[in-house]
Formats: C-alpha cells, structure tokens, sequence
C-alpha cells in the first residue's frame, strides 16, 4: 500500500521533495490556506492535493515539515492542537519530520512539544538543493532512543527516491540531524554572505575601490571571483530565506562567535529590503557581477 506523506509547505525544496515522492509512488497531502499561486502551483506540479491539517493528521504516515526556520514551530504546535482536538482513527503511527534549518535547541523545543502524543518526531536536515533529475540532497537523521522504530520507518522512504542517512554514532539524539545542518549552512552560507557584504562594502568606498577590487581578485584570487559570480545572484533572491537561518546558526554556535552569522543575518535582510526596495544594493551586486564576468573573461 502506498504511503501517504503530507509535505508542509510547497516551497522550492517542499515541492520538489514532494514531486520525487509522488513520481515514486506516494500518496502526496498538503494544505494550501494562504498560499501563494506560484505554491499552488508547485503543488499542482509535484500531484498534491489540498486537503485540511485535519485530514492531514488523520490520514498521513509521515508529516514533512519544510518551512522558512521562523515558521517550524508554529507549525508543530498547530500539528499537536489538531491531534489533540480529534485523535487519529486510523492505524498506525504517525511520524512527524521537521526538516528545518533550525538549530539544535529549536530541534529539541519542537521535539517537546509532542512528547504525550501519539506522533513519532524525527529531527531531520536536508543538505544541498532540490531534487532534480538524478539528483538527490542528503537528508540526515536522528532522534532519541525511544523513536528507533519510527527512524527506520523514515529512512525506508529512501525507497521512494529519497537519500535519506540516519545517524546513529555514540550518543546520538534529537537535535544531532539539525546541528550537523548548522555546521555545514554555517560555511556554505557563511561564505556567501562574506562574499557579498566585501562587495557592498567595496563600492561604498567608492566605485573605483570596486573596480580595483576586482582586479586584484583576478590576479591573486581568480577562484574567490568566479565564485562570487556563480553565488552572489543566487543570495539576492533567496536572501529573505537565509536571514532566520543565520539567527538559528549564531544560536547554535553561541558566545561571541555567534556573532558572526548574527552578522550575516544583517547582510541577508538588508539585501532582501532592497530587492523589496530601492533595488540600490541589489544593483550595485548585479553591477559588480556583471564586471567581474567580464574580467574573467578578459573583456
């Protein structure tokens, strides 16, 4: 009998998740109340149908939440009330999924909330984009002792198309999968945000610092400038997302480290009200972009 996986919300990666389930086999479920079009579309596109949180916990074997970090735990609170105001009549247990960019002690706050419930939690993290073609990122997982069953339950979706890699070393628990997701955004994202703040800090200087900034780079750092090439426009869209993220992340490392990715919030918000915005920083990225390009090319 095919699963049936509820994916919370149809963002990029809920969407594309979605569609390598459903393609394999999967019954898919979502709930669309105040969604965007371009959401409803991407559920119509990955062959979910819309139906009530409700209907959600009733029916489904595992719940997929894959949200914006601010909105995880909303989401499980709402998950418990419903479960809590009309108990499942089906068979089987239910298994909950936060597959979030949160830090471990979110993990862990999340975790709690459905301790005396009937619902299994699996703290997962997915590392790389969305699934495409032959392409699939690692989603990673863990939970405490008492929830083995329901790992392995969760881990034989790798069936269905998904990469789904349990961690289960010496002192394994909940908030394990989630700090393993900090460590690598920290970097990946971290260096992105780098990246693009020297930019903006360049040209305020003044253009020319800019230009020579480019030069330079291209002389004794040409890896750094394609880089910036290649991970500066995919940061302006996608800015407003990483900006919860980057507060998980400065939590997560704590102290006076913290504050670099605390930073790198700053940098995230300020490039998404500008893109909102004036579009001036945004230019002034697209801008340095564009030359860099040129000077690769030696143009």
């Amino acid at each position: 009998m095919a699963p049936i996986i509820s994916v919370i919300a149809m963002g990029a990666m809920g969407g594309a998740v979605a569609r390598r389930l459903r393609e394999s086999g999967a019954i898919i479920l979502t709930n669309l109340e105040g969604r965007s079009e371009q959401t409803r579309k991407r559920a119509e596109e990955a062959g979910a149908t819309d139906t009530s949180l409700k209907e959600i916990v009733q029916k489904s074997d595992f719940i997929l939440s894959i949200l914006p970090p601010h909105e995880a735990f909303a989401l499980a609170q709402t998950i418990v009330r419903e479960i809590a105001l009309q108990p499942r009549t089906t068979e089987g247990k239910l298994i909950y999924v936060d597959c979030n960019a949160v830090n471990d002690k979110t993990a862990r706050r999340i975790a709690d909330l459905f301790n005396d419930t009937p619902i299994a939690f699996v703290d997962a993290s997915i590392i790389g984009g969305p699934p495409k073609g032959s392409y699939n990122p690692a989603i990673y997982a863990s939970v405490d002792p008492r929830h083995k069953k329901a790992l392995e339950t969760f881990v034989n979706l790798s069936s269905l198309g998904l990469k789904i890699k349990p961690l289960d070393g010496e002192g394994v628990h909940v908030g394990d999968a989630s700090a393993l997701k900090m460590c690598y955004a920290g970097i990946t994202k971290g260096v992105s945000g780098l990246l693009t703040t020297m930019i903006l800090a360049a040209h305020a200087s003044s253009p020319a610092t800019a230009e020579a900034f480019i030069s330079e780079l291209k002389e004794s750092l040409p890896d750094v400038l394609q880089r910036m090439t290649r991970q500066v426009p995919m940061v302006i869209p996608k800015a407003y997302r990483f900006v919860g993220e980057m507060e998980e992340i400065s939590e997560f490392v704590g102290g006076g480290q913290g504050d670099i990715h605390r930073g790198m919030a700053s940098l995230y918000q300020r490039v998404a009200d500008s893109l909102n915005g004036d579009r001036k920083d945004v230019e002034v990225l697209e801008q340095f972009v564009e030359a860099a390009e040129k000077a690769l090319q030696g143009t």
